[in-house]
């Protein structure tokens, strides 16, 4: 045995070292025996080694299937990176700075500020006027033989002829006169039903003949111009049988100053007027009448068969349309008409001591409310010794009329139509 063979011999095969060159072995691949077996041995190998190829060989398919965040994910193509959907281009081109979106939440929050600002505005408002309103002492003082007090809420508006706070110039141009000292120029009975009915708004002629208490019988406004507003609404109770709940007086320059707060109010006048003592001239039609127009129109005596009685439905039109436009949500949110409303009607009104903010809210509101007018029937003329003719009321009508006021009843379509 050569050295080779020895060496062979004693090498196990597969320890990782190369096997010497033998003369006639031909070219081995791995994993081939380290000798060659003879055909017949036992326990000779029986597999084949695979062909060699010189061509490259394609890698395996990928496998299908698989993960994706802990997912299982359908599909053999590759997984592709998240992308925002705000990254794919668009067919219009790159897309513009992205607008700020506003979230229902945020809305809510700012709709919910705005509310409680405009209450809180409100609130402020109310008091602020209730501050201001001028209370007169005594008006509803108690007395002896007084009416007692009955359902629904009753006002007496008075609107006097004073000048009070008006200069010469304006006494000019509103054609006022030069009188001195107060005298009622309309009054008129309110009265608020508790059951829902709507309000009855009654003109009391102011030279309608009554008993005034003291005095023995006179024309109506002798009451205020002798004895003030507490003598008058003794007068208006003790005729009526009506208690009184509120009382409410306006002069000239306030009710100027009311209309032109609230920019004019749109009346129907019903027939040309021409009245230089009044300082008014007017076509007849629907137009909007300011501060000036309007005083010159409810004083006015001219037109119609009976001048007093046509004056009191003016009044009554007007004082309907300008309550109405006042308490109109356009007027009362918009602050530029609210807050000069607010002022010019504390200083051009005055009320009982007892009568407050919230009092002439409910007063706006049942204005506003499309109020029944009227006016007291009457049956006639009186001669009165202070005063010359004056207007009498018919009594059995007059009497149904204030009946139904007393007991919280709608007044007789008859009656009305008396008016």
């Amino acid at each position: 045995m050569s050295e080779d063979d020895r060496t062979r011999a004693m090498r196990s095969p597969g320890d990782g070292r190369p096997l010497p060159p033998r003369p006639g072995d031909g070219p081995r691949s791995g994993g081939a025996p380290a000798h060659q077996v003879p055909p017949g041995v036992p326990n000779a190998p029986t597999h084949k080694l695979p062909a060699y190829s010189d061509e490259q060989q394609s890698p395996p398919p990928p496998r299908s299937g698989g993960k994706v965040y802990g997912r299982e994910r359908a599909g053999n193509s590759p997984v592709k990176p998240l992308r925002s959907s705000d990254d794919e281009p668009t067919p219009e081109g790159p897309r513009g700075p992205r607008r700020p979106r506003v979230r229902g939440g945020t809305v809510l929050k700012i709709v919910a500020g705005l509310v409680a600002l405009l209450l809180v505005a409100a609130v402020g408002l109310f008091f602020w006027v209730d501050s201001r309103l001028a209370g007169i002492d005594g008006v509803l003082d108690e007395y002896e033989g007084r009416p007692a007090d009955t359902p629904g809420t009753n006002w007496l508006l008075v609107g006097s002829d004073s000048r009070k706070g008006l200069t010469a110039a304006q006494r000019k141009k509103l054609a006022t006169g030069r009188a001195v000292g107060q005298r009622t120029d309309s009054m008129m009975l309110l009265h608020i039903s508790d059951n829902g009915d709507k309000p009855t708004l009654v003109s009391l002629p102011r030279d309608s003949a009554v008993t005034i208490p003291g005095r023995g019988r006179d024309k109506l406004n002798a009451a205020y111009a002798s004895g003030g507003p507490k003598l008058l609404v003794r007068t208006v109770e003790t005729v009526t049988g009506v208690h009184v709940d509120n009382y409410m007086e306006i002069g000239f320059a306030g009710f100027v100053g009311i209309v032109d707060a609230v920019g004019g109010v749109e009346i129907n006048v019903r027939a040309d007027v021409d009245d230089p003592k009044a300082g008014l001239k007017l076509k007849k039609g629907k137009q909007v009448l300011n501060g000036s127009q309007a005083l010159g129109y409810v004083r006015t005596r001219k037109g119609g068969a009976l001048p007093d009685f046509e004056r009191t439905k003016r009044q009554r039109q007007f004082l309907g349309a300008v309550v109405k436009k006042a308490a109109s949500p356009g007027v009362l949110i918009n602050p530029f008409t609210s807050i000069p409303l607010a002022m010019s009607a504390t200083d051009a009104v005055e009320v009982d001591s007892s009568t407050g903010a919230f009092d002439m809210l409910s007063l706006g509101l049942a204005m506003g409310d499309s109020p029944v007018t009227t006016v007291v029937p009457f049956g006639g003329n009186e001669i009165v010794a202070g005063g010359g003719a004056a207007v009498k009321w018919d009594r059995l009508k007059a009497l149904a009329l204030f009946d139904a006021l007393k007991a919280d009843k709608p007044v007789p379509k008859e009656i009305v139509d008396a008016g």
